[in-house]
């Protein structure tokens, strides 16, 4: 369903921490269950990655919108009716809770191949069901070998018709606030000559703060701005583009989340 709701959600009480901690528990199951099924298969489909990552967009579809569910958060979609199908292209979201993550999940496309650092891999069953799905982990640390991980997978992307799912801002915020946007995305994006389609997901962090077991129930709203084209991006105008991008996140997004 897509529907408007208000910039300023008026929170439900959180649930108590018991109920917290076992729903947080039962969705820390599906994922993992789900996970081992998955990387069951893709040992198979090794050789194949463009199959691996359309197999991990279809668990995240199904465990992402479980998790969703089982947390008591139910999605707003904004804009998407603009969206009349899965073009290829370069999806940035902002990323201020785990919740995002699942959110991410349910809405990549198929064919749409995540970019995350590589400390990712260290979560258990869905770190390595996201590696073995052939999703691109780049080390930070390491700008040589993050560019030719990210070069690669702009060759895919070209020569299959993919889409990119990235966090333009590398990290999750530990506030809810918007932080500076990495040039991950803008390099993607003048390799494939894609347009960057912004995902702004309001107030994640207020229903699952970070590094917490608060977790409240309520509306997600999640909003789909309009494709930037990007064919006269350039090397030499790459960080105003940046720039541009990002200032529409904060155009979107409440108070709260803009950087103080």
């Amino acid at each position: 369903m897509e529907t408007n709701i208000p910039d300023a959600v008026e929170l439900p009480p959180p649930f108590g921490r018991l109920e917290a901690v076992i729903r947080l528990s039962v969705g820390f199951f599906i994922v993992a269950g789900c996970a081992v099924i998955l990387m069951s298969i893709m040992v198979l489909m090794l050789p194949f990655r463009l199959a691996r990552i359309r197999a991990g967009n279809i668990y995240g579809h199904l465990v992402g919108r479980a998790v969703l569910w089982i947390g008591g958060w139910v999605p707003q979609k904004v804009g998407f009716e603009r969206l009349q199908d899965f073009t290829p292209a370069i999806y940035v979201s902002n990323h201020t809770s785990a919740m995002d993550i699942f959110s991410g999940m349910w809405l990549c496309p198929i064919g749409g191949c995540a970019v995350a650092k590589k400390e990712l891999v260290m979560v258990p069953f869905f770190g390595q069901a996201y590696w073995l799905a052939g999703h691109l982990l780049i080390d930070r640390g390491n700008r040589k070998s993050a560019i030719a991980g990210m070069n690669k997978t702009a060759t895919l992307v070209e020569k299959s018709g993919l889409s990119i799912w990235m966090w333009p801002e590398g990290t999750r915020s530990r506030d809810g606030r918007l932080g500076a946007f990495k040039k991950g995305f803008a390099h993607m994006a003048l390799a494939t000559g894609l347009p960057v389609r912004p995902i702004i997901v309001h107030d994640a962090h207020r229903y699952w703060p970070a590094r917490s077991f608060q977790v409240r129930p309520g509306p997600l709203k999640v909003e789909l701005l309009d494709d930037i084209d990007t064919r006269d991006w350039t090397l030499e105008n790459l960080d105003a583009q940046i720039e541009s991008v990002r200032q529409l996140f904060l155009d979107g997004l409440g108070p709260g989340q803009r950087p103080e």
